[in-house]
């Protein structure tokens, strides 16, 4: 008869066992750090009220936005040390906006270039021979108009794959001008004038001694 129970037994162990595994394999939850109407911070990983201001942050407690490319798959991040993506974009370009919504579907992280000074057209005609947007340079290759078969095709040839795209907290560097803007120059303090010491007064010369006394 105890024979007859020990597989049951050994059924009974084995359930525990996974049971008691199961909170170490279930996803990290996002930590909220929320300020209270009042100003107080507090961390929680339940999602805040409406009245209360809070930012996800990362399993490692760091804000979701302060991802750095460090901190990406090391997979994707020997793609981008290789083939860096760069896109040069304009104002009012509609080809531009197709070719920035191309790379955020496909988690492909890349940095952003405006061309709006003369000085940035004439570095433009100088990466792409023309001064036409956008450009995409995927490492040495650049890419002149968007054409999203094309763009699809040289990134998957890169290695940006559907298998390594970014992670949904990661945010790519703000755009900024392809020539930076010279800094305004730092004004020299003048310093402040003296005023000028006022002049001694002259005493006028004596009278003339007729008499010849000597003091």
């Amino acid at each position: 008869m105890k024979n007859a129970h020990r597989p049951h037994r050994t059924a009974q162990l084995a359930v525990a066992a996974i049971l008691a595994l199961l909170p170490a394999l279930a996803p990290a939850q996002a930590i909220y750090r929320i300020v209270g109407p009042d100003g107080r911070v507090t961390f929680s990983d339940k999602p805040p009220a409406a009245s209360e201001k809070a930012t996800a942050l990362s399993p490692s407690g760091r804000s979701a936005e302060s991802l750095t490319s460090g901190e990406l798959p090391f997979e994707l991040r020997q793609v981008m040390s290789r083939y860096p993506v760069t896109l040069y974009t304009g104002d009012d370009c509609a080809p531009c906006v197709a070719g920035r919504n191309l790379l955020a579907t496909r988690g492909v992280p890349y940095t952003e270039k405006t061309v709006k000074t003369p000085m940035d057209v004439q570095a433009l005609q100088e990466i792409s021979g023309g001064s036409t947007v956008p450009v995409l340079t995927i490492g040495g290759q650049r890419l002149k108009g968007f054409l999203n078969a094309e763009w699809n095709q040289y990134l998957d040839a890169a290695g940006y794959s559907s298998a390594l795209r970014l992670p949904s907290s990661y945010r790519n560097p703000p755009a900024s001008p392809l020539v930076p803007l010279p800094q305004a120059p730092v004004a020299t303090p003048v310093p402040a004038t003296q005023p000028s010491p006022a002049p001694e007064s002259v005493l006028p010369p004596p009278p003339p001694n007729p008499s010849g006394i000597v003091f």
